[in-house]
């Protein structure tokens, strides 16, 4: 089985930073695409970044510019640094994972459990 563990969310005023962690661990033989989604009550839930393997990005236009993802393929970990927070920013913040689970290539996508996010003065 695969598990993605969040970390580093919490409380911060506008203007401020946080950097959320995400590790995934269990039968994993390889990750592609690792990402960055939100949900704020009553939304859907929305894409705030991406990243490949190979270190493609790919950023909501909300975001651009204030926040950035990375990740470390020997930790099999995702990062997003997030500035300059906006009370719009508020959300459960997950994290997903499209992992090769197999030799032979076979993949499936995994979502963490969430870590809240409130930005408030």
């Amino acid at each position: 089985q695969v598990q993605l563990v969040e970390s580093g969310g919490g409380l911060v005023q506008p203007g401020g930073s946080l950097r959320l962690s995400c590790a995934a661990s269990g039968r994993i033989f390889s990750i592609n695409e690792m990402g960055w989604y939100r949900q704020a009550p009553g939304n859907q839930r929305e894409l705030v970044a991406t990243i490949t393997s190979d270190g493609r990005t790919n950023y909501a236009d909300s975001v651009k510019g204030r926040f950035t993802i990375s990740r470390d393929n020997a930790k099999n970990t995702v990062y997003l640094q997030m500035n300059s927070l906006k009370p719009e920013d508020a959300a459960v913040y997950y994290c997903k994972a499209i992992i090769i689970i197999s030799i032979w290539g076979a993949q499936r996508q995994y979502w963490g459990q969430g870590t809240q996010v409130t930005v408030s003065s």
